[in-house]
């Protein structure tokens, strides 16, 4: 027998398994050397990032020059350096079934629907075209914009979709507003700066929780800009074919609730900077209003109101519901009129206003005559010591208080209503259905053990489609609670360590969109014929 010692070459191997990687970072550094514009751009936006990547590539092309036998493969490899067929295979898969399936049934290939596309999908905040609902899921396709979370909702209309991403930095947050083919999830644009009309300068995104709301021609995307502790930002309005700046209004704070749109106007709340003790740090906030085919983006009006990080909405006679946070913990209504009209018409601007128990963060929704709005203690990053929450339903031409149902805590995402029911998103956990009469429990579910329930459940007829903060999406019956299917949406490789997939679902077309903390935005489509 031959016992020649045989010596296992893994230099070798280690350079085969890096010098794709190597191949791709040196050529993204070249592109980016020989466009000064993009360098500048990437230096301005990560500086810490600039040097640490310049020093990577530099000590891996060293390495490998030092390394022989590298080889080059353009298939998926493990970190141990072995491809990864099964990862192959997925996507050769996943192509297979966009093909056969030919895109989503209905509502994403047309505009199918005379009203604004706000969060959630309407004023109801059900996230659900009226397609079908699917009851089994399979992962289509994702979009992953680099190091990126999408933590808002996407918006879906025309066969598009649209989203916003954020990118956490040490030297702060990054965001970019993208639009990608409902049916693919291949890109039609995405932009990360644009150039100030005043200045002439590039200004940088930052991040983005707010959601994108587009106009009802499908023409226009409006969306808030900021995260809890940012200040300087903005409210945008982009042409949504291509991505181009129509306007923006400058404002000191942050715009983390998503616009309202009815017809040309659209309104936004700007929530307050806090500091020790949940104080604000400067102006406590305030609404705005503007026209959307004001190319040059100027405020119809302002009003003050204490955090109103709240989603608004509009009635159809163009009355404004908001909810106002911390420091406030109210619900008011605001007539839209120009302040030149209410004056000429001897009418205020606040018709009512409605004191909750807590404050008042979540997204306002409007059903019929009724205004419901969640609200509690805690936040999306930490729960208070003494959890409470309650959602409650009010008059909307009275704001007197028709019923309310307390919580075991926080209620910070949309409730979603439709029919007879009421879902609701609670902190501890739970999805909580109740009656939309008297606010009665109809059942209560844990999505995925205690992790809590951020996000705005989907209601699409029979199903509620719920996001738990660590990553899951789950299919519920809508009659008993029961869970019939679940989907952890956020990367296995990464599945992230913050707890910051708060994505509300959209349910349209009879396929699932969401976004995730290190999966990107992710489309579920129909598991063909499993039981």
């Amino acid at each position: 027998m031959d016992h020649t010692l045989g010596v296992v070459p893994i230099f070798v191997n280690v350079g085969a398994a890096v010098f794709p990687a190597v191949i791709a970072a040196v050529g993204s550094v070249l592109g980016v050397l020989f466009r000064p514009r993009e360098l500048f751009r990437f230096c301005v936006r990560r500086p810490l990032a600039a040097l640490l990547t310049a020093g990577g590539v530099g000590a891996i092309v060293a390495l490998v020059v030092l390394l022989p036998g590298a080889t080059q493969s353009g298939a998926p490899r493990s970190a141990a350096g072995v491809i990864d067929w099964n990862e192959v295979a997925l996507r050769v898969i996943a192509r297979n079934r966009i093909a056969a399936r030919g895109g989503p049934t209905t509502g994403p290939a047309t505009v199918t629907t005379n009203r604004a596309f706000i969060f959630r999908g309407g004023p109801s905040r059900c996230g659900y075209d009226g397609g079908p609902a699917p009851r089994k899921l399979e992962a289509l396709w994702s979009y992953k914009p680099p190091d990126a979370m999408c933590l808002s909702s996407p918006a879906v209309l025309g066969g598009r979709v649209f989203g916003a991403t954020v990118t956490l930095d040490p030297t702060g947050n990054f965001g970019s507003i993208f639009c990608i083919d409902a049916a693919s999830g291949k890109k039609k644009w995405e932009i990360d700066c644009y150039k100030d009309p005043d200045s002439g300068q590039e200004e940088v995104l930052k991040g983005f929780f707010s959601s994108p709301a587009i106009t009802a021609d499908g023409k226009f995307l409006v969306i808030g800009q900021g995260l809890h502790d940012d200040a300087d930002c903005a409210l945008i309005c982009l042409r949504a074919e291509t991505g181009d700046l129509h306007w923006r209004i400058k404002t000191p704070l942050h715009i983390e609730g998503s616009p309202a749109i009815l017809g040309d106007l659209v309104v936004a709340g700007a929530g307050a900077i806090e500091g020790p003790g949940g104080r604000p740090k400067g102006d406590p906030g305030f609404v705005i209003a503007s026209r959307i085919s004001d190319g040059k983006g100027k405020e119809l009006w302002r009003w003050p109101v204490k955090d109103p990080e709240s989603s608004p909405v509009i009635a159809s006679d163009g009355v404004c519901y908001v909810g106002s946070g911390v420091g406030g913990s109210e619900l008011i209504a605001l007539r839209t009129a120009s302040d030149a009209d209410l004056k000429s018409a001897g009418l205020k601007r606040e018709l009512w206003c409605a004191r909750t128990p807590h404050p008042a963060t979540g997204a306002v929704t409007l059903h019929d005559d009724i205004v419901i709005i969640g609200c509690g203690r805690g936040n999306y990053v930490q729960a208070d010591p003494n959890p409470a929450g309650a959602v409650i339903a009010f008059d909307r031409h009275t704001g007197k208080q028709a019923w309310s149902a307390a919580m075991p805590d926080a209620v910070l995402g949309a409730v979603a209503v439709d029919g007879e029911k009421v879902i609701c998103p609670v902190r501890n956990g739970e999805v909580v259905a109740l009656e939309l009469a008297g606010g009665k429990v109809l059942w209560r579910r844990r999505v995925n053990d205690n992790s809590p329930v951020l996000a705005g459940p989907a209601l699409a007829g029979p199903l509620v489609y719920a996001v738990s903060r660590n990553g899951y999406l789950a299919v519920i019956d809508a009659q008993n609670g029961k869970v019939l299917d679940k989907h952890f949406i956020d990367d296995r490789s990464n599945p992230g360590e913050m707890g910051l997939s708060v994505s509300s679902p959209v349910v349209a077309g009879g396929w699932v969109y969401v976004g995730s903390e290190t999966g990107g935005l992710r489309c579920f489509a129909p598991a063909g014929d499993r039981k």
